[in-house]
């Protein structure tokens, strides 16, 4: 990663400092109107493709309930969207610090060996328990966001479930997945469906500039822009430099499965270096787009092509492992890439 790419990924805010939502202005208005109706479903589960802004919605919504605990006050009835002003509000600077006492997060952390975890785990998700106490309903809202849901391992997906059944008075859970449909199907049933969709290309050029500080007229933001795919993280991604190229050359390759060029592997493997999470970043993500690509021109005869989807999904949840514990433990990209191929070949044979 160059010095300017560290630098920029580094000023991008985290999603609970962000204040701005650019897009889904439909999900905000549904999230709104059923807090204003004073019968809000306790748990939202906000899906649809990663940078687009999910958990941006999640912590404005966070913001919101805990700033205006009363959905019947007038000031509730007559907002207009979820905003809070951060400069104002307590709260939104509470949140932004993560010492708010009325909301919890889970996300991955780091282990004791300053690792950073490939998973949620059992332990930290049972902190909703005592988060979540008898006394909830008198000091007010409680707020858990799960950043994401995907990422709990199967024991924390149990015990974040166990918690839903029975969820106490005033409480509320944001689960946000960028993959709805693969979430444990009673976690499911006991949510309310928020499918966010990807944003258009304006709308990605004003987030990545006001995440980035770049000027939204910058001709390289409009070309990551463009082949973002509506997501405000891919383009983001794509703004460092050779990852673009480097999508470029992995959809190439991809296109001649399941032919396989070792000598242009090792290419590849070459081109994303070996701490560079932008360019490991941008491989991964050319992946997901090519099998997500298949996977959809497969659902209109699903029945006949049941076994080959079945193989891409399975090869997907290989290659996001594979992929976590090459970033987390720092490993040769090279091996990855060939591993991944491989593995695509195989299916697609």
């Amino acid at each position: 990663m160059s010095p300017r790419q560290a630098e920029r990924e580094s000023a991008i805010p985290h999603p609970r400092e962000t204040s701005r939502l650019f897009g889904h202005r439909e999900a905000e208005t549904a999230l709104l109107s059923a807090y204003r109706s004073g019968r809000i479903p306790h748990a939202w589960l906000i899906g649809g493709p990663q940078g687009i802004g999910k958990a941006t919605l999640a912590y404005r919504m966070a913001r919101f309930v805990l700033a205006h605990g009363q959905p019947l006050a007038d000031v509730v009835q007559r907002a207009e969207s979820l905003a809070v002003d951060p400069d104002d509000a307590a709260v939104a600077r509470q949140v932004a610090a993560e010492s708010h006492g009325g909301l919890l997060t889970l996300e991955r952390t780091a282990n004791d060996r300053g690792v950073m975890r490939t998973v949620i785990t059992v332990d930290e998700t049972r902190e909703t328990i005592s988060f979540f106490g008898s006394t909830a309903a008198a000091e007010g809202w409680r707020v858990c966001i799960v950043d994401t849901v995907d990422e709990l391992n199967p024991n924390a997906a149990n015990a974040l479930l166990k918690i839903l059944e029975e969820p106490p008075q005033q409480s509320l859970f944001l689960l946000v997945s960028h993959a709805p449909a693969r979430v444990l199907a009673t976690i499911q049933s006991r949510c309310r469906k928020l499918r966010l969709r990807p944003l258009g290309t304006d709308e990605v050029i004003s987030a990545a500039a006001e995440a980035a500080g770049l000027a939204p007229t910058d001709l390289a933001l409009r070309e990551a822009a463009e082949a973002s795919e509506g997501s405000v993280a891919r383009a983001l991604t794509l703004l460092g430099g050779d990852a673009l190229k480097l999508q470029q050359r992995t959809a190439a390759l991809l296109a001649r499965l399941p032919q396989v060029d070792p000598r242009e592997l090792h290419t590849l493997g070459d081109s994303l270096g070996t701490s560079d999470r932008v360019a490991l970043a941008a491989f991964i993500d050319g992946i997901d787009r090519w099998i997500a690509e298949r996977l959809h021109a497969d659902e209109a005869n699903a029945n006949q092509n049941l076994p080959r989807l079945a193989r891409l999904a399975e090869v997907w949840e290989k290659i996001v492992r594979a992929a976590r514990d090459t970033e987390t433990y720092n490993l040769e990209r090279k091996p990855l890439v060939f591993s991944v191929f491989g593995w695509l070949a195989d299916a697609t044979r």
